[in-house]
């Protein structure tokens, strides 16, 4: 397995299992709480963080344990790459529609930040999804 590859396992590790824990934290004091008092600035700055700082860690303990192959990537990689950021783009493009229209029909400042932090979620697992299927599947 290429280092690239790795690191696309270890982002999309991160992309599901960070989202997920803040989503349950955040919809489960949902049920009968009014939006506007619920706060979700912190837990999804915290969030971010967490899924930056863990895709760093665990991308510099996978090159630690596979020195061998940390940092190459050839055309292959490149282009893979290349691929799976695109899909990723054209999943954002279409997934902020959904914050896009939250504004516009004055939707709280709660559902327009949650809708937009899906979307990148969304965006980034779908572009990685496509890296990992690439290589799983040859190119």
């Amino acid at each position: 397995m290429s280092s690239e590859e790795q690191r696309a396992w270890i982002y999309v590790l991160v992309c599901v299992v960070v989202p997920v824990i803040y989503l349950v934290g955040i919809l489960s004091e949902l049920p009968g709480a009014d939006v506007a008092e619920i706060a979700y600035v912190r837990p999804m700055l915290t969030a971010i963080g967490v899924g930056i700082v863990a895709n760093v860690v665990l991308t510099v303990v996978a090159a630690v344990v596979s020195p061998k192959d940390a940092g190459k990537a050839d055309e292959r990689d490149r282009e893979i790459n290349r691929r799976g950021e695109h899909v990723g783009f054209y999943v954002m493009s279409v997934c902020a529609v959904g914050p896009l229209v939250l504004a516009m029909v004055r939707a709280d400042h709660f559902w327009i930040a949650n809708a937009l932090y899906v979307s990148f979620v969304l965006a980034a697992l779908a572009s990685t999804v496509v890296k990992l299927v690439a290589y799983r599947r040859g190119w």
